[in-house]
């Protein structure tokens, strides 16, 4: 079996496992060894072995367990809740804007913990219950609340750049500084979808908060300057060049605990709950990364990568077309797989494409990671979607994918925005780095 069908028997035969419920790390790391195996049998044992060595002594990755710590701290502290009733005593009257409030908060909480789901899962439990309560409609609440919590994976520290920075050995820093004006970008127009929601159907949020006075939005505000303060100080000590990314997570995570025990939120009880979930979110993105890392060596060995550079090269398709093509590939997975799944699936497929037509990967990434927030509120399988529907028991998910529709076109246009605008995502990156 020549080496570019034995890549196809194995994206099938990964495909046929994960279709099976089998975890992405566990499947990635069966296929890839046996193809391994097939290939170059007295090899197997030694690359698969030196593999998850390499990415479990990986510096680079200590970044992960001290940023979803740091999330979770900021969780049990109350900084969360703070946040957004900051944003919510400034813009909650308006029009719609209890859901922008949640977007806001969302949007700042996804600056501590890089998570989508636990942003979702967070600001949801704050938000919704007061969305109810002024009559909001269930579409627009839970919809605000499962694209809002897509932010986690965009706006700096993202996981999802983490990954796709180790797989790419691409430069952390650099992904998150281009993250930076696209998660803002992204916050802007899910606000303005709201705005358009709104106005083309008023009964969607019949009710306005009371207006608060100039006195409790300082108020609120001034309760909220711990977490914009870590956030401040994290990214703009990576812009600076201060510390590095790592050490911000560091920083981050260290204040965050100090917040926590000067407000006593820290108790035995707390403290085994933070450390058990970090250590198993930690757990599932390192298997998942020792199971792509066994695969991406797998597909190399296929040379399936090189032949697909030749036949692209041959049919004379430009950087720009190849891209749009993946892009518009990776939106049709996201109907039917995790887009975490597409992350550590697809990469090791098309990053020797992409460089051979001389595409810059920061750019890429990011306009990657918007595709794959498309896909964690898509139908059928938007986990988001399902996170929200867990803190909204009495809501069907008809009605919250109904809801989803406008921030979906929100995030399709922010990536219309960066592939005609590159410099959205690489002005940052240009000023720190050169």
């Amino acid at each position: 079996m020549d080496g570019t069908t034995l890549a196809f028997v194995g994206f099938g035969a990964l495909m046929l496992l994960l279709l099976f419920r089998m975890s992405v790390g566990a499947a990635m790391l069966l296929v890839g060894a046996a193809g391994i195996w097939m290939i170059r049998p007295v090899a197997s044992l030694p690359v698969v072995a030196g593999e998850i060595f390499g990415e479990a002594t990986n510096y680079s990755l200590t970044i992960l367990p001290l940023f979803i710590l740091m999330g979770n701290l900021a969780g049990i502290s109350g900084m969360s809740r703070d946040l957004y009733d900051a944003a919510h005593s400034w813009i909650g009257h308006l029009k719609g804007g209890l859901a922008s409030a949640t977007i806001v908060g969302c949007a700042g909480f996804s600056a501590l913990s890089g998570s989508s789901l636990a942003a979702a899962l967070t600001m949801g439990k704050v938000s919704l219950p007061q969305m109810q309560r002024y009559e909001y409609d269930n579409g627009l609440a839970t919809g605000a609340i499962a694209a809002g919590g897509t932010l986690g994976i965009l706006i700096p520290p993202s996981a999802g750049f983490v990954i796709y920075a180790i797989l790419t050995e691409e430069s952390i820093g650099r992904l998150f500084m281009a993250g930076v004006l696209p998660g803002l970008l992204l916050t802007v127009l899910f606000i303005a979808a709201i705005y358009v929601v709104v106005a083309l159907n008023p009964g969607k949020a019949p009710q306005s908060a009371r207006v608060d006075t100039m006195g409790e939005r300082v108020a609120a505000l001034g309760r909220a300057l711990w977490i914009i303060g870590i956030i401040l100080l994290t990214i703009g000590g990576i812009y600076s060049g201060v510390f590095s990314a790592v050490e911000a997570a560091g920083i981050g995570a260290f204040l965050a605990l100090i917040v926590c025990f000067i407000r006593r939120a820290i108790t035995w009880q707390t403290l085994r709950e933070v450390t058990t979930s970090t250590l198993k979110s930690t757990g599932m993105v390192f298997f998942i990364l020792f199971g792509a890392f066994v695969f991406k060596t797998f597909i190399g060995f296929t040379g399936v990568t090189y032949a697909m550079t030749q036949w692209v090269e041959a049919q004379g398709y430009s950087a720009s077309q190849v891209v749009i093509a993946v892009l518009l590939l990776f939106v049709v997975l996201g109907t039917f797989m995790e887009g975490f799944a597409i992350l550590v699936l697809a990469v090791p497929l098309v990053q020797p494409l992409l460089e051979s037509l001389g595409v810059d990967l920061i750019w890429f990434g990011v306009l990657m990671v918007i595709v794959l927030e498309m896909a964690l509120i898509s139908p059928p399988v938007g986990v988001n979607v399902f996170v929200v529907k867990g803190i909204a028991p009495g809501v069907s998910l008809n009605t919250i994918f109904r809801g989803i529709w406008p921030f979906w076109l929100a995030m399709f246009l922010a990536v219309v925005l960066i592939l005609l605008m590159p410099q959205i995502a690489l002005f940052l990156p240009g000023r720190m780095f050169g």
